[in-house]
């Protein structure tokens, strides 16, 4: 027999009973200043410029003028908007990560009809015939990858993310076939001459239509997810498909049917951005919003509300990050080293509000054996 000194671990993690909302943004708020104090750090060693000027010019960036405000705003309700196209996929855990390429369909299907249909119908038509082909492209590309998964349990994660290539490659094919001027390997401005096809400005505002119709759409998802039978259905699936057969839940049709409301948002954020707001198609004109969105749903929980805040925080930073690119003389390499600082302190926040450290006690624990 001999005694022998247990020690306990210096720290165990449990998981966190579920915090109030203020809370969990309190936990993030922190983590935001503790960004902001760390690129303070990183601005002073690396580039010897005042943190406070480049914190002065990430702000400017944004809000600094009535013409940047109104871009910002935009480019929150572009990204806001394909987020909330992949939320009710993903309360289903369907890894929608085509929203790229589903917006982008959307907006090929904008610009066939602004092309091809300008000598055939009026203005009006037009931007009916948009409306829907934008919203039934959209809707045939997230339904794709859905029919396969509930019919064969395909892989959703690889196939909406091949479809993203899919649809670029059309999207390519087609600048070609209708390029202005010939040779450019570019179709530019659609209907410059006429404005056939290119949605109505409000009050005179040309950014005030988007953020209108995505405000619509975030309180209309909310209370689709919240309040509806399908948003019920869907929840159900999401936690357990077993437990929504039992019920009497056909997961195969949720499955097809969230999918196909998920494409059919992101064809209207297609719609948005080719018919009132770039007037034109080229494969980027997504900038990779189907990609960010799938932060910004997570970061949100899901919650359509929350992602106006999350939109918010991520067109700012990326904002900002390039006004101080062109603004201090930086290279934009270290724009995107603020901003992934500052997006790695956020994501990280999220451990805290789900998980609790406790760290060893100061006594040792002593047993016979």
């Amino acid at each position: 027999m001999h005694n022998e000194k247990k020690r306990e671990p210096l720290f165990h993690i449990s998981k966190r009973a579920a915090l109030p909302w203020y809370g969990a943004w309190g936990i993030r708020a922190a983590a935001i200043v503790l960004a902001l104090v760390a690129c303070a750090v990183i601005s002073v060693v690396m580039t010897g410029q005042n943190p406070f000027q480049i914190y002065s010019t990430i702000f400017n960036g944004t809000f600094g003028s009535t013409r940047k405000l109104w871009v910002t705003l935009q480019s929150v309700a572009m990204l806001l908007c394909i987020s909330l196209a992949v939320t009710p996929a993903f309360r289903m855990r369907f890894w929608n990560i085509g929203g790229e390429g589903q917006a982008l369909i959307g907006c090929l299907a904008s610009a066939a009809c602004m092309i091809l249909l300008r000598n055939v119908l009026p203005h009006w038509a037009i931007i009916m015939c948009m409306i829907l082909a934008s919203i039934l492209a959209g809707a045939i590309w997230g339904v794709i990858p859905a029919f396969f998964k509930a019919k064969w349990n395909t892989n959703e994660t690889l196939f909406t993310l091949m479809m993203n290539y899919v649809a670029t490659q059309l999207v390519a094919f087609f600048c070609v076939v209708w390029e202005s001027p010939k040779g450019s390997g570019q179709i530019g401005v659609i209907n410059l001459n006429n404005n056939l096809g290119w949605l109505p400005e409000i009050f005179g505002n040309k950014y005030l239509l988007s953020i209108v119709v995505v405000l619509l759409l975030c309180a209309a998802m909310y209370f689709y997810l919240n309040y509806s039978k399908h948003g019920y259905e869907i929840a159900v699936v999401g936690e357990s498909e077993k437990t929504a057969h039992y019920v009497g839940i056909k997961v195969d049709h949720v499955i097809i049917r969230t999918m196909c409301l998920s494409g059919a948002v992101c064809g209207i954020a297609g719609l948005l951005l080719t018919g009132g707001i770039n007037h034109t198609l080229t494969t980027t004109l997504v900038g990779g919003r189907g990609f960010t969105a799938v932060m910004v749903s997570w970061l949100a929980k899901f919650n359509p509300i929350w992602m106006i805040l999350t939109s918010f925080l991520l067109v700012f930073l990326e904002r900002g990050a390039g006004e101080v690119a062109s603004k201090m003389g930086l290279n934009s390499s270290f724009s995107d080293v603020l901003t992934g600082v500052i997006l790695f302190f956020i994501i990280g926040s999220e451990f805290f509000i789900s998980y609790q450290i406790h760290f060893r006690k100061s006594q040792e624990v002593k047993a016979h054996v």
